[in-house]
């Protein structure tokens, strides 16, 4: 049984590779998430308000998908055999999420270098990335859930899990909008919000009612009597954000309409919130295992000595990715100005 006060250094080691790649992935699902989420709505805005919603992004973006990167890494260089697993699972979403990705950063840059006439198609190449990426991602997060189990539930649970991530991320990139942007714009993201805000719930709700089901140790995980009470917060503190985000949205119009932009940036934090409760979730649900009651954290690491070098490694780096993050977020925070390249 899992005791961590009876574990030593070399023993938790591999624990705290497993905790720095979780927050690695957290942060990407959450700062790339808004970024992807702008992208997929950027098919209902006016060519203006297109401008304005990359400029709302464009000093972000690059930088944030650093940390799908470093969790990927840590994946790679921590956890070798889980790394093949996975990665080789998942193959054909992960070639789709960086083909997309692809894309994506090309589209960004080239919408606003070609002719005015070509702009339109760089833009529906921008929106094609940003939705096959977040499909992708949802889809390879559905099968990893199930433990790349075959069937056609598996895959329809794939699949669902794939549209609710994308309602995901256009719940956090319109609560990004209203926060960066202003007029009519800012309007259209509390309407999108609202739309994408129940969507997502919906997901959630699926996927915290079928991962227990998946494997038995999970349902006891969660159902014990002894952790059901300590467990209810996590489900209902997320129910309390849904309800406060669909508050807080019900009454942004009025507000903004009178120059008002008091709790502006509630529905957006509530969106963080529910992602951070629902990974916390999923995370207590699989640990310790890399893949689903197959491979676990210890049988997964590499050797200690390679582990130890590796760490010394995170402790520089990671710091210095939390800084420039910061730094960034600090620079151009406010409201999104109109996007010049001059």
């Amino acid at each position: 049984m899992f005791t961590p006060e009876a574990m030593s250094f070399e023993q938790a080691l591999p624990v705290i590779f497993m905790i720095l790649m979780g927050i690695s992935m957290l942060a990407y699902v959450i700062l790339d998430g808004y970024d992807l989420g702008v992208g997929a709505l950027m098919g209902y805005a006016t060519p203006d308000e297109k401008d304005t919603m990359v400029a709302s992004i464009g000093p972000f973006w690059d930088a944030n998908e650093t940390w799908l990167v470093l969790g990927v890494g840590i994946l790679l260089v921590a956890f070798p055999m889980a790394h093949g697993v996975v990665l080789g699972e998942l193959y054909l979403p992960v070639t789709l999420m960086l083909f997309s990705l692809i894309i994506r950063g090309v589209a960004f840059d080239f919408r606003v270098k070609v002719p005015a006439d070509k702009k339109h198609l760089w833009n529906k190449l921008f929106v094609a990335g940003s939705v096959g990426a977040a499909l992708s991602q949802g889809y390879m997060l559905g099968s990893y859930i199930t433990g790349f189990h075959d069937g056609v539930l598996s895959t329809v649970f794939a699949m669902l899990t794939a549209l609710c991530l994308l309602a995901g991320y256009v719940l956090m990139g319109s609560t990004w909008l209203l926060m960066k942007t202003t007029g009519a714009l800012q309007l259209k993201a509390v309407t999108w919000a609202r739309r994408s805000l129940w969507l997502a719930g919906v997901g959630i709700a699926a996927i915290s009612l079928v991962t227990p089901f998946i494997s038995t140790r999970i349902f006891e995980k969660w159902f014990a009597v002894n952790n059901f009470f300590l467990l209810m917060p996590i489900p209902l503190a997320t129910l309390g954000l849904f309800f406060i985000a669909d508050r807080a949205l019900r009454r942004l119009p009025s507000r903004l309409n009178s120059g008002n932009e008091y709790g502006a940036w509630v529905p957006f934090a509530c969106a963080v919130g529910v992602f951070f409760l629902s990974f916390y979730g999923l995370a207590y649900s699989l640990f310790p295992y890399l893949v689903l009651d197959k491979i676990d954290v210890w049988q997964a690491a590499s050797h200690h000595d390679s582990l130890l070098v590796i760490f010394w490694g995170v402790v520089v780096g990671l710091p210095a990715i939390l800084g420039y993050t910061v730094y960034a977020y600090r620079v151009f925070w406010g409201k999104a100005q109109g996007l010049s390249y001059n």
